[in-house]
């Protein structure tokens, strides 16, 4: 076993596929299929099962699958780090960043890590902030940024921004009622809205169901939606009212279509955290990064939210 037979089998199990392997990894296909089949002779199990379309793991073949993951990205840092004392961090870093912050911040990073970093390679992958702790402590993520995570031994966590929640709403509606017809609203009136909400899951989801528990109130949930962007047409389009915070809002590209009220009594915040693994060591290429995010993190939160607009043009039910 080497670790080039472990890269071979690492992105057949990625891709599904050994042509589509063999083209990324410009080799040829018999030439890949021998490598992978000495690895299982040498191991003695199956690690690839060919399907109708294409293969996929065995038991023994995800067991090798996660070790393997963690075996090539301890080398990369290996090299990473040696390559660090002829100069400037170099290496190859993966950034995990949820969808209501992916589209605020992919640009921005993207420049400025190839500004900063012009030896150094950046991949970018969004999820969930619980999919990204479970990455990073699976070591498939080296930073992400999380949304009000659980404290937990794996994860090193460091708060960046507190935001404050809000209701938003489409601009330019009339209200029927005088809930919600300020610039704030308070937990007890949220309950009269329909809500867009993400699944239960989600930090906010969570966070809003444990206030509204504790207060003995119950939320009324019209749909469920995970993607931001989409639950922010269905609140155009009037389906219903989003919790969501500043930045977020701003993220969607159209901020002036929405109105967005403050959550008070009591006042909600999401808290975002950087965080990275508990069990690795920092690299010059990690630190780097992490000061990186944090300063687009602190210019993205500066842009003051949209006008509350006169009494007479709120959202209604």
């Amino acid at each position: 076993m080497n670790l080039k037979q472990l890269e071979y089998f690492v992105r057949v199990a990625e891709l599904g596929s050994f042509s589509k392997a063999a083209l990324i990894l410009n080799i040829a296909q018999p030439a890949l299929s021998r490598q992978v089949r000495l690895l299982e002779t040498d191991l003695h199990v199956t690690l690839l099962m060919r399907n109708g379309r294409g293969v996929v793991l065995t038991e023994a073949g995800k067991r090798l699958f996660d070790h393997s993951i963690g075996i090539l990205q301890l080398m990369s840092r290996v090299r990473e780090d040696l390559e660090t004392t002829r100069g400037e961090p170099a290496g190859r870093i993966v950034v995990g960043l949820p969808p209501s912050m992916g589209r605020l911040l992919t640009l921005p990073l993207v420049e400025g890590f190839r500004r900063s970093l012009p030896k150094a390679r950046l991949a970018i992958v969004e999820g969930l902030s619980t999919h990204l702790a479970e990455w990073i402590s699976t070591g498939r993520v080296d930073v992400g940024l999380l949304h009000n995570p659980e404290s937990q031994a794996a994860l090193e966590l460091t708060p960046v921004l507190d935001e404050p929640l809000g209701m938003v709403s489409p601009a330019g509606a009339k209200p029927k009622k005088k809930v919600g017809a300020g610039d704030t609203v308070t937990l007890a009136e949220l309950t009269a809205f329909p809500l867009i909400l993400p699944e239960r899951s989600h930090a906010i989801r969570k966070l809003l169901e444990t206030q509204a528990a504790l207060a003995g109130h119950k939320l009324n949930v019209a749909l469920e939606i995970s993607s931001v962007q989409s639950i922010l047409e269905l609140v155009r389009a009037g389906h219903g009212h989003a919790i969501l915070t500043p930045t977020a809002l701003a993220a969607s590209g159209s901020p002036e279509a929405f109105v967005l009220r403050k959550l008070v009594e009591p006042r909600l915040t999401s808290t975002l955290c950087l965080a990275v693994s508990a069990h690795k060591p920092s690299t010059p290429l990690t630190k780097h990064v992490l000061r990186l995010l944090r300063e687009l993190i602190l210019a993205a939160a500066e842009p003051v939210p949209p006008a509350i607009p006169s009494r007479t043009h709120n959202k209604t039910r």
